[in-house]
């Protein structure tokens, strides 16, 4: 079984599989031992080598060498073991070649299905150390199936499942069986059942990445993207900034009649997006984050950081948008809080100092 061509066979699986051939050899050993136990009904210690050299397989009952026998099965004593060799002590291994003329089908077929199931496991293994250099990626996907509301998909190109759990999920979409879509890759969990892929279109990465991949400044550096935030399916906001005073960052991210925002805007399937120019000045930041209400006044706490921002009455709705989502988003991306007062709310206070003076 055992021979030139077999040895041939590791170095090209080696090669084309991308297997290593020490690991595949290890586990030849091993299940060629269960295979041995099992064929002859050895009690004894059992171990095999292959010697690639040789280009020969053999097969050893081993045993300790004590001072005292307990079980003659596994132990052999010292007095004994110097009669086979002088120069054994205490806690060497006797090895006594059991090797049989031939391997039935048995263990042919235990060969067969160990390196079988190597070269399962370390397709497994390279898959998944592909996929852990592709974290926080965006990868092509097919909807396979749905299952408690979670969306099960196979990753273009290698065969991986994913997972795409409600939370990951845009509200505002529905995933239809073996469509094709972009899933960013959120990160490699281990379970009890082994590695689970965990993918997500609503995180504000795959936005975020949807940028970089769309934006050549922003994959030069010229435009770096200072913050994200994101409630999919409905809003986000980004505020980039640029390095260099003759790129526009917020133009840059548009794009010539608005072609590759829009681009991002259809994969996200209309969901709105806010490209806000970052700015160190807090006043100016946190109008601009607002956008695209019209601002006419930032006061800003510093020690509490809170900010009263002022906008016009007929904009008021606009600034704090449905259910405060503007507002709201507007807080996350600067980290201040945000109380959004109207105009009129001003002349009111105005008014109500004059008359209490009279």
């Amino acid at each position: 079984m055992i021979n030139k061509e077999f040895f041939q066979a590791l170095d090209m699986l080696e090669r084309e599989k991308r297997v290593s051939k020490e690991l595949l050899i290890e586990s030849l050993e091993a299940g060629l031992v269960s295979a041995y136990k099992k064929e002859f009904g050895e009690a004894r210690n059992v171990i095999v080598k292959l010697n690639e050299e040789k280009q020969s397989i053999k097969v050893y009952a081993y045993r300790e060498v004590v001072e005292v026998v307990e079980d003659e099965e596994k132990q052999i004593s010292l007095e004994e073991a110097k009669e086979i060799k002088p120069t054994y002590k205490v806690g060497d291994m006797v090895l006594e070649d059991i090797t049989p003329k031939q391997f039935s089908r048995i263990a042919a077929q235990t060969a067969k299905q160990v390196v079988i199931q190597r070269l399962n496991d370390a397709k497994k293994e390279m898959v998944l150390n592909e996929m852990n250099d592709q974290q926080g990626e965006i990868l092509n996907a097919i909807v396979r199936r749905k299952e408690g509301g979670n969306v099960f998909v196979e990753i273009v190109g290698n065969q991986m499942e994913g997972v795409m759990m409600v939370q990951d999920q845009i509200p505002t979409e529905s995933y239809e069986l073996n469509s094709v879509i972009k899933v960013f890759l959120k990160k490699i969990k281990t379970t009890n059942k082994g590695a689970q892929v965990i993918v997500s279109r609503s995180a504000a990465g795959f936005v975020k990445r949807l940028f970089e991949n769309e934006v050549p400044e922003i994959k030069a550096g010229l435009v770096q993207i200072k913050g994200i935030v994101r409630e999919a399916g409905f809003r986000t906001k980004i505020a980039v900034a640029s390095s260099d005073p003759n790129v526009d960052a917020t133009g840059s991210c548009i794009g010539n009649k608005g072609v590759r925002v829009n681009a991002i805007v259809g994969e996200l399937n209309g969901e709105k997006v806010d490209i806000i120019e970052w700015c160190e000045d807090p006043l100016e930041y946190i109008a601009r984050a607002l956008s695209p209400a019209q601002v006419l006044m930032v006061r800003c706490v510093e020690e509490t950081k809170t900010a009263t921002v002022i906008v016009p009455d007929d904009k008021l709705s606009l600034a704090i948008g449905k259910n405060g989502q503007n507002a709201r988003l507007a807080a996350k991306l600067t980290g201040w809080k945000i109380d959004v007062k109207p105009q009129s709310s001003l002349i009111s206070l105005a008014t109500d100092n004059t008359e209490n003076k009279e």
